[in-house]
């Protein structure tokens, strides 16, 4: 018997460390691990121990024994790879990285952000140094995309979150939510309380499509859609036209199969989970009857993962359509899928993608629809959103990479709803330097550079502000290790200015500038008050929507 990772597998390697027998591939170390979908444990060497099962945040691991009818593809999805990659191991012993000298006193670090790339950077710094942390967001919660990201129907994924809260009781780190950097309190004063800084505050906004009619109402980002029926406080109100019986989504990322989901799946499924009670509301009277997902490229190079594609085949009272005409390849994909190395991830989307198109069809079920190499060209309507108008595309071998041009066959589809999915992009950050072309704050292995392209002293970058919006969850552990090492050398080595005030000056400070300031009492009254809440329902919980209530809450 061996242990399996599935689906919800968020490749933060936590139990790559854990595994006596190093089974688990691919590992931080090697080139794979930075575009692997997921990792893999070979059955061959597996040792039936269950230290991974302790060690996985997201509890992804399962017994090959108690695999459920819709994971236990997992078991040879598993080998496949091994197949690919045969297993050598070179396994080291975990070195544990000196901590700084105690003659340098405590290290004081401020985190903006409070989603997995700042939980990451903040467990990092615990383990490695004497430290004291100042986590701060702009909303009344914590976890950032675990809580405002994370689809409803996939609790598991979630239960990351379970992590940090135990790893950050200790008063060692400090919350100061719903307080904004730029507004409350400055960059410079952050520099003035601390020794240096760690921006991880993620990618806020959407990509645009550029394309005519993409404004009109009944169009909008997947972004705003999704922290809707997640309760995100600043989405809350937002409204969406479900009237129609087609939805479309341009972009093919998980994300987008999130959405087509959650606008087929049955609403007395969803109200088993912590959706937003508005939106649970407004799916009951949906019409939507068809999702369409629309990518502009061919199916061995959509944007979602095997695993998300492979769920959707155990939705209940759900079609999945794949047209046949679609999986023609041309000579360079084919020529990929033929190669014997390739990777079994990519041969099982396309796997995938032939038994939707020879599946079921029933009229009585909602359909989501894939359809490949498709890219808007226009949005239509009067005052409202009425169809969109989109190019067939052909794909062409340029330096080695697969693109995707127009061509002059085009085609018209009816839609009433129409959400944009095709990528996330960050925000500047008052008085921070920011790459308006890439998204991101300039840096180097996290060290935030300035105008000359030298580091910052005391400024650093994790998460998707660093490297752009890709990657899952578990990714930013990785990258999180990456910045706190640089940190704590620079402080090691005498290169960060000593604080110019404590800690207690700083809540003083904003206490005087944020009088509706959330600690961790104050959210851990939130938390307790939408668990009770849940457990009365029969959910996980019932969530505070609006700042009003997030913010009556955390006064108890």
């Amino acid at each position: 018997m061996a242990y399996v990772i599935t689906q919800r597998c968020c490749n933060d390697a936590s139990c790559v460390s854990e595994c006596p027998v190093d089974c688990i591939r691919p590992t931080p170390d090697q080139p794979e691990f930075a575009t692997t979908e997921m990792l893999y444990i070979d059955p061959d060497t597996c040792i039936d121990c269950g230290a991974c099962v302790d060690a996985c945040p997201v509890e992804a691991i399962f017994s090959e024994d108690d695999l459920t009818a819709s994971l236990a593809r997992y078991r040879e999805i598993n080998a496949a790879y091994f197949e690919r990659h045969p297993l050598e191991s070179n396994f080291d012993p975990i070195v544990t990285p000196p901590r700084p000298p105690k003659e340098l006193g405590t290290l004081r670090v401020a985190i903006v952000g409070a989603g997995p790339a700042a939980c990451y950077a903040a467990d990092e710094l615990l383990r490695r140094a004497d430290v004291e942390i100042e986590m701060f967001d702009r909303v009344p919660t914590p976890w950032g995309l675990v809580r405002a990201g994370v689809a409803p129907d996939h609790p598991g994924t979630k239960t990351v979150s379970s992590l940090f809260e135990s790893a950050f009781r200790r008063e060692t780190l400090q919350y100061y939510l719903n307080v904004e950097v730029g507004t409350h309190i400055s960059h410079e004063e952050l520099l003035r309380h601390h020794h240096a800084v760690i921006y991880a505050v993620g990618a806020s906004t959407d990509r645009k499509l550029g394309v005519p009619g993409e404004d009109l109402p009944g169009s909008h980002s997947a972004t705003e859609f999704v922290a809707w029926y997640n309760g995100h406080p600043d989405f809350a109100d937002r409204q969406f036209d479900l009237s129609g019986e087609r939805a479309v989504i341009v972009g093919n990322g998980n994300v987008a199969l999130d959405v087509a989901r959650v606008l087929t799946v049955d609403p007395d499924e969803l109200a088993k989970t912590d959706i937003a009670d508005h939106a649970l509301d407004a799916l009951r009277r949906s019409n939507i009857r068809e999702v369409v997902v629309l990518g502009r490229r061919g199916p061995l190079q959509a944007a979602y993962t095997s695993s998300e594609f492979l769920a959707l085949a155990h939705l209940q009272g759900i079609d999945v359509i794949v047209d046949e005409s679609d999986l023609a390849l041309d000579h360079a994909s084919q020529a990929l899928l033929d190669d014997p190395q390739v990777e079994p991830s990519l041969k099982l989307k396309y796997t995938l993608a032939e038994e939707y198109a020879g599946g079921r069809r029933d009229p009585s079920h909602k359909r989501i629809v894939f359809r490949y190499l498709a890219s808007p060209t226009a949005l239509v309507g009067t005052e409202h959103v009425e169809a969109i108008e989109f190019a067939h595309n052909e794909l062409f071998e340029e330096n080695g990479q697969l693109l995707a041009r127009q061509t002059e066959r085009t085609e018209r589809m009816d839609a009433s709803l129409v959400l944009r999915s095709i990528g996330y992009r960050g925000a500047a950050v008052a008085d921070v330097p920011f790459d308006e072309r890439r998204g991101v704050m300039p840096n180097e292995h996290g060290r935030v550079l300035g105008t000359d392209g030298t580091p910052l002293s005391g400024v650093y970058a994790s998460g998707w502000i660093k490297r752009g919006a890709r990657g899952v969850i578990g990714s930013n552990r990785i990258d999180a290790e990456e910045t706190v090492e640089n940190l704590i050398s620079d402080f090691t080595s005498g290169k960060l200015a000593a604080p110019e005030a404590d800690r207690a000056a700083l809540k003083a400070l904003l206490g005087q500038r944020q009088s509706d300031l959330v600690d961790r009492e104050g959210w851990r009254a939130i938390d307790q008050a939408e668990r009770a809440a849940g457990k009365s329902a029969g959910r996980p919980r019932v969530k505070f929507t609006t700042r009003e209530d997030l913010l009556k809450a955390a006064r108890g």
